[in-house]
């Protein structure tokens, strides 16, 4: 297809804003699917773990017709945990959209991927999805987004944006709030006539070059790697070489399959030229930021640096009674290749072997990032042991910095008060609050990670469910002392063997149960939280004791309040210094570090 013909572009929002349905809806009128074809919907997050949690967690790429017009469009992540896919997503486009809910207006990721995409020198698109809402505000929310684009640098140019009001679900745009609500042409005319056809273009003459810059493996194909033709021509069987970042030559091999987006599908083609997005198979060695290139080319294409992790986990082999029970990969060795296999295709995270040969420290953006990793792994068969989280420093002229982050909490009126009292123990410094419409309320605050660390739970419980918190990297700062950690203590099992009901409903004065009745335990298990502030050992497999006389019914009168049960993150976000999450595809536990308890007196003495 000829190089004006095409055209590259990014869908990039706050999470939740909208950009996979409204992907669905431009697939659907650019006629990617049959009339009769049945489609699920948010087609495009297809992970499992993305239709289970209901965001985006992986960029995917996938391709339009529209007219004579091919649009290739990429969807990509809103969490900021996830923004290490957006940055190399951006260098492979020549415009993006960015999509903001007309009720929410700016939120801190909005700000984010605005202000990645404005630094690579492109020109967005604004669309105000949702204005069909009954609570939409979409003149104030169009004046936020220009503000943004002033507030954080953008040229003339740039802020000089065209806007389009929409609404995914439904399907339709248009440029004016009273034009006739059709289908999203006018977003596709937006698109054509704004974003610019591909710059490699013009450089078909030259030697292939492409940046890798998603990674993934096919059953049949082996290791693809997807990312736009920089310049040149490619043909199936083409001899390339590999050059790394720093213009080494890593590897020369044969191009066996060249693959086009076409919808949905990745579909084989014989040749592709500049300007393109393909995906390329037959290359062991390459990875992500490396330099696809032609046998005669000089240097490699240069590939933008990521922001740094922010958060680590000590990930360790499960070592407890109950280990290898209902997993297959536990070896050190395994879990090494694994976490070094997501290192390479996953920029954001950072693996290196810890002092302990059997553990590795995880670093990534944040804790769902990581909590997304480990649940990866546990439906792939792994067992392991997982730490708490820890913030990363870094030393700057003799002084210790922190990273902070800005946390924008939507809440109920009633509820600000607590919510500013929590955060300010947690050393958050209150930036802005402004009423946000419906009776709630907006709080701007810049926070230490490591204070935010396990408070979401708390926070939800705080709010009654009804609270939002969103967070983003904000800058580095210097180290504000010491916070309160979990006030609550916990119910550690003295012994191995099987809960009973009985002793679970003796123990239900002391806390909250995490277990229930006739679940495996083994000493050094915690099995509840503690209504005090200390640690206490427990049975909970004591029997009732038999006697001669007894009353018809009694032991069925037992009535168990249902135990809390947590999730990953919640159980990583949940422990202490010297505990651990153990996890396996069957269950998930915390313990603590040392199972003995005589050993954790001794810890607990030395480090005293």
């Amino acid at each position: 297809m000829a190089a004006p013909a095409l055209r590259n572009i990014a869908i990039i929002a706050h999470v939740d804003h909208g950009k996979t349905t409204l992907v669905d809806q431009m697939l659907a009128q650019g006629g990617a699917f049959r009339e009769n074809e049945a489609r699920a919907e948010r087609a495009m997050d297809s992970n499992a773990l993305e239709r289970e949690r209901g965001i985006t967690i992986l960029a995917k790429c996938t391709s339009i017709v529209w007219h004579d017009m091919r649009i290739n469009v990429v969807d990509t992540p809103g969490h900021a945990d996830f923004g290490g896919e957006v940055e190399r997503i951006l260098s492979m486009v020549d415009g993006c959209v960015l999509l903001v809910d007309a009720s929410e207006s700016v939120m801190p990721q909005t700000k984010f991927v605005l202000g990645k995409a404005l630094a690579r020198g492109l020109r967005p698109i604004v669309v105000l999805n949702k204005v069909d809402r009954p609570s939409a505000q979409p003149d104030q929310a169009l004046n936020d987004i220009f503000e943004l684009f002033l507030a954080i640098g953008a040229s003339d140019e740039q802020a000089d944006f065209p806007a389009l009001y929409a609404s995914g679900k439904e399907g339709w745009a248009v440029k004016d709030m009273g034009d006739a609500r059709r289908d999203l042409t006018p977003l596709f005319e937006t698109i054509v006539a704004h974003v610019p056809p591909p710059e490699p273009a013009h450089r078909q003459d030259e030697p292939f070059a492409l940046l890798a810059t998603i990674l993934d493996s096919d059953p049949f194909l082996g290791r693809v790697l997807t990312g736009r033709i920089e310049a040149g021509r490619v043909k199936t069987g083409d001899a390339v070489k590999v050059l790394s970042r720093d213009g080494n030559e890593l590897a020369r091999g044969r191009l066996t399959k060249l693959l086009a987006y076409r919808g949905l599908k990745r579909t084989p083609v014989e040749s592709a030229e500049a300007g393109d997005i393909i995906a390329v198979a037959g290359l062991e060695n390459a990875t992500v930021a490396d330099t696809i290139g032609a046998l005669d080319l000089a240097a490699p294409i240069p590939a933008d640096p990521i922001d740094p992790p922010t958060l680590a986990i000590t990930v360790s082999i499960n070592d407890s009674p109950l280990a290898g029970r209902a997993g297959d990969k536990v070896q050190s060795r395994v879990i090494r290749d694994r976490l070094m296999r997501e290192a390479e295709s996953n920029v954001a995270i950072r693996v290196r072997e810890a002092d302990n040969k059997d553990s590795f420290e995880v670093a990534g953006r944040g804790e769902l990032q990581l909590g997304v990793l480990i649940e990866t792994m546990r439906r792939e068969g792994f067992e392991v042991s997982i730490s708490r989280p820890r913030v990363l420093t870094r030393e700057e002229n003799g002084d210790r910095l922190e990273p902070i982050e800005e946390a924008v909490i939507d809440v109920d009126e009633e509820f600000s008060g607590v919510v500013i009292e929590k955060m300010s123990l947690r050393k958050a410094e209150l930036q802005d609050m402004r009423p946000s419409g419906g009776g709630k309320t907006r709080l701007t605050f810049h926070a230490p990670s490591r204070g935010l660390v396990g408070y979401h739970g708390e926070f939800l419980t705080d709010t009654r469910g009804s609270g939002v918190m969103n967070r983003l990297f904000h800058a580095w700062a210097p180290w504000k002392g010491e916070i309160p950690g979990r006030r609550n203590g916990a119910l550690i099992s003295n012994d191995n063997g099987q809960s009973t009901a009985y002793a679970l409903w003796n123990l239900e004065e002391r806390g909250q149960m995490f277990i229930g009745d006739g679940e495996d335990v083994y000493e050094g298990m915690i099995i509840g939280e503690n209504s005090r502030g200390e640690d206490l050992d427990v049975n909970p497999m004591k029997g009732k004791k038999l006697t001669n006389v007894r009353a018809s019914g009694k032991d069925e009168s037992i009535r168990l309040t249902p135990p809390r049960r947590l999730s990953l993150e919640q159980a990583i976000a949940w422990i202490d210094d010297d505990e651990l999450v153990e996890v396996t595809p069957a269950a998930i536990r915390i313990r603590k570090m040392w199972l003995d308890p005589h050993e954790r007196k001794r810890r607990a003495k030395a480090s005293a």
